[in-house]
């Protein structure tokens, strides 16, 4: 099963995916898309790889997610893996240039939909708010709508966390 959290900023979204990843058989591998760039950055990737269990296993890659994907479909028993987070990754995209943006992100889609195992994406939900008032932003709330609407697409299940309660979007 493919699983898609969305939610805004401290909605519970992250805690949510974790405790719907920690109810799969198997094992838990946690794909980190976040770098520390700066030191409060450094502390909430801290942060959360304390709050993790330390059984799961941990692959942190801010591009090339497909290639992730792929290694962990090819294991006999394709763990549970949990993506956090598709806004990060995206931002991630948006500055590596153009060429690299359209690949990853093409790769990865064809990747989710071939995955053998249970994967758990979060991402932000931004379309509730305000219009951006540069290009970039407005660029990145554009595309990370489009790419919310294909992984819910590509996911049985999407849920949507408010205030850390979790409202089932689909099925």
């Amino acid at each position: 099963m493919h699983t898609l959290v969305l939610g805004g900023i401290r909605s519970g979204k992250t805690a949510l995916a974790e405790r719907l990843a920690s109810d799969t058989p198997g094992s838990v591998v946690y794909l980190a898309t976040a770098t520390a760039g700066d030191d409060e950055m450094r502390a909430r990737i801290q942060r959360h790889q304390q709050q993790r269990p330390p059984a799961w296993g941990l692959a942190e890659e801010p591009l090339a997610l497909a290639s992730v994907l792929a290694r962990y479909a090819q294991t006999p028993d394709a763990p549970c893996i949990l993506v956090d987070c598709m806004s990060l990754w995206l931002s991630n995209l948006l500055h590596a240039g153009e060429e690299t943006f359209a690949r990853e992100r093409q790769a990865f889609s064809e990747q989710v939909s071939r995955y053998p195992g249970e994967l758990v994406i979060v991402s932000n939900e931004v379309g509730l708010g305000t219009i951006g008032m540069d290009p970039l932003t407005r660029r990145f709330a554009d595309e990370l709508g489009w790419l919310n609407q294909s992984l819910a697409t590509l996911s049985d299940k999407v849920v949507m966390s408010v205030a850390g309660l979790p409202m089932v979007l689909k099925p």
